[in-house]
């Protein structure tokens, strides 16, 4: 099964949805049968590189409300994320441009270090001093301690046009399922959950998807299990052809 979820590196509620989810996948029985994929969702599109700003001061502009009343948005989201044991700074925080960050999580996808990546630049611009937005040898530090190579990583950021595709289709596919914001998580192109949930229903719906997944029916030869890779009759003999199996191939008796 695949969980699909959009998320923008910004995103706080995208930052304590990820552990509430993350919580519920390590209880769930088929947890080791679920690939999870992470996709790109910027909260501000089109916003350029060296605009950058306090993150209270983008909310008080964005929403039209006081800065104590963003300072107190921020405190509360600090409980939020304290209560699913994450690091939240509070204060002192900046915003600015994610797109250099998707590009360069769709690089670790392709080489298999998304989610360690994902991780890092959740808790640096989340939970450490230094800003993700106001340089790219931050970026490279991160991918570096993800696992990932620097100098390619810096050659990514130095090309504008490297994954710039791949960020911009997950962008039109949210837009086409509906997504209007993130979090937002979709389990096998079934069931659509928006917000930083409860891990209880995460739980649910991963039950749910799971207990709908369809299953493959042979066309012909008997109605045995399939092998879930062609749908051919997996079973040692039997009334269908000859296969393979998990034991070898049969071979013909003369």
């Amino acid at each position: 099964m695949r969980v699909e979820i959009w998320s923008d590196i910004a995103c706080p509620w995208c930052y304590v949805g990820k552990a509430r989810f993350e919580k519920a996948l390590a209880a769930f029985p088929h947890r080791d049968e679920v690939e999870v994929v992470h996709r790109s969702f910027e909260l501000d599109p089109g916003r350029a590189k060296d605009d950058i700003q306090s993150v209270v001061t983008m909310l008080a502009g964005k929403y039209g409300m006081s800065e104590a009343q963003a300072e107190a948005g921020e405190e509360n989201l600090g409980a939020q994320a304290a209560a699913e044991g994450l690091p939240y700074r509070t204060r002192g925080r900046d915003h600015g441009s994610t797109f250099d960050m998707h590009r360069l999580l769709h690089f670790a996808r392709e080489r298999g270090r998304q989610e360690q990546l994902l991780d890092l630049l959740y808790r640096a611009n989340f939970a450490e001093e230094r800003s993700v937005f106001d340089d790219d040898e931050r970026l490279v530090e991160l991918a570096g301690a993800a696992g990932l190579d620097p100098d390619a990583a810096r050659g990514v950021l130095a090309d504008p046009e490297a994954y710039a595709a791949e960020v911009r289709a997950d962008e039109r596919e949210a837009a086409r399922l509906g997504a209007t914001g993130v979090p937002f998580f979709v389990l096998d192109r079934t069931y659509g959950v928006s917000g930083a949930q409860p891990a209880e229903v995460f739980a649910r719906a991963l039950s749910r998807a799971w207990g709908e997944r369809p299953r493959l029916r042979p066309v012909e030869g008997g109605s045995g299990a399939t092998d879930g890779r062609d749908g051919r009759d997996a079973r040692d003999g039997g009334d269908g052809g000859e296969v393979c199996g998990p034991d070898g191939c049969a071979v013909p008796q003369r």
